[in-house]
């Protein structure tokens, strides 16, 4: 009894792992893993590269690919036994929304429109929240300095992988968890104002059909060494998988740039949007934090050292003030 207490956790992050695979809406659904192999074979051709360098063991068991790995694992584990817990329900934020709309602009019959129009609208007005707040939190991360020790640990990979999404320190999966909870909250709360309960999004597989097309043009070559750039007018609405590895660069001008996630849009209001082609040689991007980072060379350190540093981060300005004093 007592064994099955103690294996019961990892046979659920078993599951859950497995679920990854045939759940379109995760990154690394089958469908998108084995259409981003055939981009990346593609682009390999195109460029008349080495097929073998896709699979490079040096790249696929570096030892910060390695980490990836047990990271995705462990935090998959937090998941299931509630350590990362989800503080928020989304319908009371829905409901909540629409009460907020109506005491502003009071209330009123829902429009009467086709409902296919309805549909179509929900799905965008998801889609775009959802984008905008990623994007927003992502910029946070790195302007804040407490939040940004946390961040760190994505931008710490010295190799991107498709797992390399899941590189993050369990501080920031429960920040995106709360975001992802508010932004449909948010959405939900605006469409049911406008149209009433009965809302629906169209779908592929079960998946928001804009995220379903973002993932399927290559979201796994985002954290990969495969170059794939969309062009300058493309890059100037969508950021490609070239874009977001210049965002991995360890060169300050690159790392503070392309945060957005699948519209380039929010980057170019906030001023922070660099295209692919202003990368002259894309082989001699440095991923990571640069060589004389070695914080996260560990487990402990990737676990451990975001909490001592964000505290630092965070109480430093207030001593540097009492030293003044002094």
């Amino acid at each position: 009894m007592m064994l099955d207490t103690l294996l019961s956790p990892l046979f659920a992050t078993g599951e859950l792992i497995a679920h990854y695979l045939v759940d379109a809406n995760q990154r690394i659904y089958w469908l998108y893993s084995l259409i981003a192999i055939g981009m990346a074979v593609g682009v390999f051709y195109y460029k008349k590269l080495p097929y073998k360098a896709l699979f490079s063991r040096e790249i696929w068991w570096h030892p910060s690919a390695r980490h990836d790995y047990v990271i995705f694992f462990i935090n998959r584990l937090l998941k299931t036994l509630g350590v990362i817990p989800v503080l928020l329900v989304m319908a009371p934020l829905a409901i909540g929304f629409s009460g907020w709309l109506e005491n502003i602009f009071g209330i009123h019959t829902f429009l009467n429109l086709p409902s296919w129009i309805i549909v179509g609208i929900f799905t965008l007005v998801l889609f775009v929240i959802d984008d905008f707040t990623r994007f927003l939190l992502h910029y946070v991360l790195h302007k804040v300095p407490f939040l940004w020790e946390f961040h760190k640990v994505h931008h710490s990979a010295k190799v991107l992988t498709p797992i390399t999404i899941y590189r993050s320190h369990p501080v920031e999966s429960l920040l995106y968890s709360v975001r992802m909870i508010l932004s449909q909250g948010l959405a939900v709360g605006i469409c049911y104002y406008f149209f009433g309960p009965t809302l629906s999004m169209f779908d592929v597989l079960g998946a928001n059909v804009f995220v379903f097309a973002f993932n399927i043009m290559g979201s796994n070559l985002r954290h990969s060494h495969v170059w794939l750039s969309w062009g300058n007018h493309l890059e100037n609405w969508f950021i490609s998988p070239a874009q977001h590895q210049i965002h991995h660069s360890d060169k300050r001008i690159h790392i503070d740039c392309n945060f957005g996630s699948a519209l380039a849009i929010w980057d170019k209001v906030f001023k922070c949007l660099i295209l692919a082609s202003t990368v002259s040689h894309p082989q001699s991007i440095n991923v990571g934090l640069g060589k004389s980072f070695t914080q996260h060379n560990t487990l402990l350190g990737i676990y451990l050292t975001p909490f001592v540093n964000a505290l630092k981060a965070l109480f430093s300005p207030l001593i540097k003030l009492i030293k003044s004093f002094h």
